[in-house]
């Protein structure tokens, strides 16, 4: 029989924020056992850095200029072979846990049960199977935190249950009843955690005590000003620069309220007897800048915005505390899984399989991950696209708006405080970045259009995707 497969991502959990990764204020003992039991993929990165377009990828293992997922509160075209019908075909019982984010298509009123409950049916792209999930908010506790079983009712967690430990009591609720099942089971956890707001009425009080926001001074790249290349979103105030140390302080007790909740799971795991037969992997689906670069929130090619921890464990086959430089980005996660699982995945998948690398822990010769953003976070706004190469030693960049080039030396210049992109030494790798660029663009067709461009052609107007790069969905059912 195949293994079982859990998959569990944080939202906007970037990499240095665990322990395992160097981070010394953080509490993640659970995280970073889990880092020392298998594999860690240290140059994974969020292909798209901004929420719906992971989640496209994710499912698809297509770029976002395929899936047409653009901006956030897009409505998924549901016509795309995806992870959860292929699961579904190949035997496996599926579970959908949290937060969903592909189906409303309005900007903002998110609590409305029309574009919060997610019916029975082909918007689930193939997770048939038990359903505990809304489309989107952060609000931890309380009414607004909810989620949807099969009607538009809204479900709680319970007077005073932080939602994260709620999620994980369904999920832990599920292993009890299908750990002596005949066939596998495939579990997808999206926890809300370490998103925003970060505020007491947000975060576990006992784990906010652990943390002082004097220990969270800014970092070396902290700027003052906003980026000119920045959104809406990504715009700081002076009262959000005076709140950076509070928010960076309750961010570090949200981390760890995940980090309670995997081990709450994987206890669960050795306790059914599950350990050994079950692909368990932890991910996050962007970063948080928190000042870095005059920006917050996430939509950027920088480190903090795009770099996550990817860590997969599976007794017996992946190897345990190993680290791997590949640069596997969101598209990559389908064909690999699937080929973890011994599925082969879907002929017009646009990412790599890199289960080899799993499997074995050795590295394949140096690779580059392709990263995208077609717009502002959830608005038609020209004049934020930009196009970005990274490998293990160096990210290029170009921004549509006025063509500006910009090429880090994450090796020699971590914080990524220093465009060399003019630097002669750096000619020859900066030439070699932007053909390869060039090439990977042109192989899946991106054209690397304006945001408003993608609204007037790809979308019925009423922000339900119609189109993308690679398919024409126009004449099929909108349902």
């Amino acid at each position: 029989m195949r293994p079982n497969l859990i998959f569990v991502f944080a939202d906007q959990l970037r990499y240095d924020a665990c322990g395992f990764s160097g981070n010394r204020l953080a509490r993640t003992p659970a995280i970073d056992l889990l880092a020392r039991q298998g594999l860690s993929f240290n140059q994974a990165v969020s292909t798209s850095p901004v929420c719906t377009a992971y989640r496209a990828s994710l499912f698809t293992g297509k770029y976002t200029t395929s899936t047409g997922m653009v901006i956030n509160e897009l409505r998924m075209n549901p016509n795309q072979r995806c992870l959860g019908h292929i699961l579904a075909d190949e035997g496996y019982d599926t579970c959908y846990i949290g937060k969903w984010h592909l189906y409303a298509n309005e900007l903002g009123n998110h609590d409305d049960p029309r574009n919060s409950f997610i019916p029975r049916g082909p918007h689930r792209l193939g997770f048939d199977g038990e359903w505990c999930a809304y489309n989107f908010h952060h609000d931890n506790y309380g009414p607004r935190s909810y989620y949807h079983r099969e009607s538009p009712e809204k479900l709680s967690y319970g007077d005073g249950v932080y939602e994260a430990d709620g999620q994980t009591d369904l999920a832990i609720d599920y292993l009890r009843r299908h750990s002596q099942g005949e066939e596998p089971f495939a579990m997808i956890l999206s926890w809300g955690p370490p998103h925003d707001p970060w505020s007491a009425e947000n975060t576990p009080a006992d784990l906010v005590r652990l943390f002082d926001p004097a220990d969270f001074s800014h970092p070396v790249n902290y700027l003052p000003t906003n980026d000119p290349y920045g959104d809406a979103w990504s715009r700081l105030g002076e009262a959000d620069r005076a709140d950076l140390p509070s928010w960076r302080a309750h961010y570090a007790a949200q981390v760890s309220s995940i980090d309670r909740n995997l081990g709450r799971l994987t206890e669960t795991l050795d306790e059914l007897g599950l350990t050994h037969d079950t692909l368990l992997v932890f991910t996050s689906d962007h970063g948080e800048m928190f000042g870095a670069h005059g920006r917050r929130a996430k939509n950027i090619f920088y480190e903090e915005a795009c770099r996550v921890p990817l860590l997969f464990r599976w007794p017996g086959k992946v190897p345990e505390n190993v680290i791997s430089s590949t640069c596997i980005g969101t598209v990559d996660l389908m064909p690999t899984l699937l080929g973890l699982l011994g599925i082969e995945p879907p002929h017009d998948v646009e990412g790599q399989d890199f289960s080899n690398v799993a499997l074995s822990g050795i590295d394949p010769p140096p690779n580059a991950a392709l990263m995208m953003i077609c717009g502002a976070t959830a608005d038609w706004c020209d004049g934020h696209e930009w196009r970005a190469l990274r490998d293990a030693g160096q990210t290029y960049a170009v921004y549509r708006r006025d063509g500006a080039e910009l090429l880090f030396d994450n090796i020699a210049d971590p914080f990524q405080m220093k465009n060399v992109i003019a630097e002669p030494r750096y000619e020859s790798i900066a030439s070699r970045m932007r053909d390869e660029l060039q090439s990977r663009m042109a192989k899946i067709g991106d054209e690397f259009q304006a945001c408003t461009w993608y609204r007037d052609h790809w979308t019925d107007g009423e922000r339900r995707i119609i189109r993308s790069e690679t398919c024409d969905w126009a004449d099929l059912p909108l349902l």
